[in-house]
């Protein structure tokens, strides 16, 4: 009995999505290492997890709103203006206060975005589209149509000072991602980000407290992308109005490459980090061949496609089964 039970489980943790995304992580590594001998060096893995790192952050946030059925096009420029917030306010005060600030300015245009959907119903999509191209615009005006340099060089430690080894960076991901993970599987808040996904009339009716949890996953997503802002500053030691371009198609494809339903309801945490991984793994790849970054774009993008097709298929077929 004890045996078909053990089997039972382990058959039903290997047809899950999140288990079959780490088996194509596995493989497309696999893949580069055949291609390119130097995609299993010490360095290049640094590099890859140093890679994962602006874009994994902001793929949270993007995970938390997806699960509520929701779409949030607005953390690219919302990268982008914390950014030169960031860089001025550097000028004027100590590092943790102007950090602090940038991150709660993102947290607040996240605030704004999560009323008018929850509050005023409008539509997720349209919301964040017109606060994409406002962030992006005040970006520009702000910064004056420039890059800013000349950031203190203390605000290099939030990303290489090491534990044990591990960049701080690094280290900070990680432990973001376990903490959501914790968050979403044992809390009823977590509890109440999939029922919204789900049913949100159900979840209303069951006595949960929908309002909140309606907004806070944008207020997560405007916190997150500031404070993922902050590293790629704390690493390029400038600032630029194009900062985040486009990062909010990276996030989204990372999330749905990881399991989550754009309908909301269905993903995990574990999920997202596997298909931010497998991003940044087909991103690396390209560079290590050589490849043009004029055709990465299409490169990337296809190879999405195919992997969401292929895994499409492979569901259907075993619930025929």
């Amino acid at each position: 009995m004890n045996a078909r039970r053990r089997t039972f489980a382990i058959s039903k943790i290997a047809n899950t999505l999140e288990f079959r995304m780490l088996g194509l992580a596995v493989v497309l590594a696999i893949a580069l290492a055949f291609v390119s001998p130097h995609f299993f060096t010490e360095r290049n893995l640094f590099n890859i997890l140093d890679q994962s790192v602006v874009l994994g952050i902001v793929a949270v946030g993007m995970t938390l709103v997806i699960l509520t059925g929701g779409i949030d096009l607005s953390v690219g420029s919302i990268a982008g203006l914390s950014g030169i917030v960031l860089a001025l306010l550097l000028k004027e005060f100590p590092i943790p206060v102007a950090i602090f600030l940038a991150i709660g300015g993102g947290a607040l245009i996240g605030l704004v975005s999560g009323v008018l959907i929850a509050v005023f119903g409008l539509a997720s999509f349209v919301v964040t589209l017109g606060v994409m191209a406002i962030g992006r615009s005040l970006a520009y005006i702000v910064s004056g149509q420039r890059s800013i340099s000349g950031l203190p060089m203390g605000l290099q430690d939030i990303v290489y000072t090491t534990f044990l080894g591990v960049p701080a960076n690094v280290v900070f991901l990680i432990l973001l991602y376990v903490v959501t993970w914790a968050w979403l599987t044992y809390t009823k808040g977590g509890r109440t980000i999939y029922a919204i996904g789900s049913n949100i009339e159900a979840a209303r009716g069951a006595g949960l407290n929908t309002l909140f949890y309606s907004i806070f996953p944008y207020v997560a997503a405007g916190a997150l992308a500031a404070t993922a802002t902050t590293f790629s500053l704390a690493q390029i030691m400038s600032a630029d109005p194009i900062g985040g371009n486009l990062l909010e198609l990276d996030a989204i494809a990372a999330v749905v490459i990881g399991g989550a339903s754009l309908y909301g309801g269905r993903g995990s945490i574990f999920g997202t980090l596997m298909g931010v991984l497998i991003m940044v793994m087909i991103r690396n790849g390209l560079n290590l061949l050589g490849v043009s970054p004029f055709w990465q774009g299409t490169a990337i993008g296809s190879i999405i496609i195919l992997a969401l097709l292929a895994e499409r298929l492979i569901t259907w077929r075993s619930r025929r089964v």
